[in-house]
């Protein structure tokens, strides 16, 4: 389980190495992602608080990195936070986010990226539910929801 200290010491020392590395151009992330996703991963922007797609969205399902698919967070993990954007409070596994300080917009913050792509994904704060107290801010426009197949559903 991620702890507030883990994400502290990761911003402040450096991330784990992740299992692989995704590197692609500029040009080429423009070409796979669309024109909201780039702006918001590559370009570190926020979308619209409450008018994005999984933020009121609470089914099964597992969210991967919109840029390299990689599993980030899973839908037991998700709550309602009120904050506008989907919260969650835990990631998929312990390396596969990588935090920063992001003292931008006159705030201070811990930004999140995924570790394999470095895409943008949002912000980790440590107001969320117990027992860990994390809250993963992440803006719709870098995840993908897969949701599981009907056949696997009981």
């Amino acid at each position: 389980m991620m702890r507030w200290i883990d994400v502290l010491t990761y911003a402040k020392y450096g991330n784990p190495e992740p299992p692989y590395k995704v590197e692609k151009t500029e040009n080429e992330w423009q070409q796979l992602l669309t024109p909201k996703q780039y702006e918001v991963t590559r370009l570190k922007g926020t979308e619209p608080p409450y008018r994005n797609a999984y933020c009121r969205f609470y089914g099964p399902g597992n969210y991967v990195c919109v840029g390299c698919g990689s599993l980030l967070f899973r839908s037991e993990t998700k709550y309602h936070a009120i904050s506008g954007w989907p919260s969650f409070m835990q990631p998929a596994s312990k390396g596969i986010l990588k935090y920063s300080f992001d003292d931008s917009h006159n705030m201070h913050r811990i930004e999140v990226q995924c570790n394999v792509c470095s895409n943008h994904l949002g912000h980790v704060f440590n107001d969320g539910p117990e027992p860990a107290r994390l809250r993963y801010c992440i803006n719709s426009e870098s995840l993908v929801l897969q949701e599981p197949d009907k056949d696997d559903q009981p």
